[in-house]
């Protein structure tokens, strides 16, 4: 029996993929794995993301045991991932209209655990230079990186790849928007990877989806993350939530109170800015919206 280095990919009813580079083949092998007792004991769990030291049982079934999980360069708790070096929330222009305050509850909370976000903006060969225009102008203000790209007409993906490099990107967005035309467009070869796992994994077939990584190329991995249809802000304190929106920062200064949340006070440089076109009114829309959706949770 030996050891060999790798990252878990996906996670299902106990299984753990680990999907370890291979020289001879720029695909890798995948590794279906238990997770040894120890773990339990000690009340950890092994996360899609981990990089861990594994005892191959059976090279032939590619069947092996984690035998140690390396350590963490960081841990998201939504969705519960390890060691993501960024974000990617990718939004189509138009078909559909995107939903800022999705888009919002996604950047605040990748922000809050720490974490870059870029913004791809996906079908703009079907957009108007004015719709791209005041996108940029709205999400560069607050300091985000803004992409625009065109899986269909594989338009700004050169770019795209260059950002995603030697690192591990979540990739998040609503359905529809093309985020799997993306990951084919990057790398052809990750279907094949993607239909891999499935094979081996047929029990997980009909479960959930759950967050599972892709290779794309040597040490750089996306990683796609179901369910952000809908995101709760639960664990926040409507106070905070400005913090997360970083174009009031410069302005906060000047409001007469302290601690202004930029809603209903007077003197608030925040609204004078956003009065003057200097905030984005779809971003401060989203953030009233929010604001009080934390004011009603507090109450129940």
């Amino acid at each position: 029996m030996h050891s060999i280095q790798g990252k878990i990919i996906k996670g299902i009813a106990g299984f753990y993929y680990v999907y370890v580079q291979d020289e001879a083949d720029t695909r890798g092998k995948i590794y279906e794995c238990k997770a040894k007792g120890v773990f339990r004991k000690d009340n950890i769990k092994p996360l899609v993301g981990d990089d861990v030291l594994m005892d191959v049982l059976d090279e032939a079934e590619q069947l092996g045991n984690i035998a140690q999980i390396l350590p963490r360069r960081n841990e998201l708790i939504r969705p519960a991932v390890a060691n993501i070096d960024q974000a990617l929330v990718i939004f189509a222009i138009v078909k559909p209209e995107p939903n800022f305050n999705l888009l919002d509850r996604f950047l605040i909370m990748m922000e809050k655990q720490g974490l870059n976000s870029v913004i791809c903006f996906n079908k703009q060969d079907i957009a108007t230079k004015k719709e791209k225009q005041e996108l940029r102008r709205a999400y560069e203000s607050c300091g985000y990186r803004v992409l625009f790209a065109s899986a269909r007409k594989r338009q700004g993906l050169k770019e795209l790849k260059c950002l995603l490099e030697g690192k591990t990107t979540a990739m998040a967005g609503p359905s529809g928007v093309g985020k799997s035309s993306i990951i084919n467009r990057l790398n052809p070869k990750a279907n094949m990877e993607i239909g891999d796992i499935s094979r081996k994994i047929e029990r997980g077939k009909h479960t959930t989806r759950h967050s599972e990584i892709i290779a794309l190329h040597r040490n750089t991995y996306i990683m796609d993350t179901p369910g952000f249809t809908s995101l709760q802000l639960f664990d926040m304190e409507k106070e905070e939530l400005k913090d997360y929106y970083p174009e009031f920062e410069k302005y906060e200064e000047g409001c007469r109170f302290a601690g202004c949340v930029h809603i209903n006070e007077p003197d608030c440089k925040v609204k004078e800015a956003l009065e003057e076109g200097r905030i984005s009114s779809v971003r401060y829309h989203n953030y009233k919206m929010l604001y009080e959706e934390l004011r009603e949770q507090k109450r129940y």
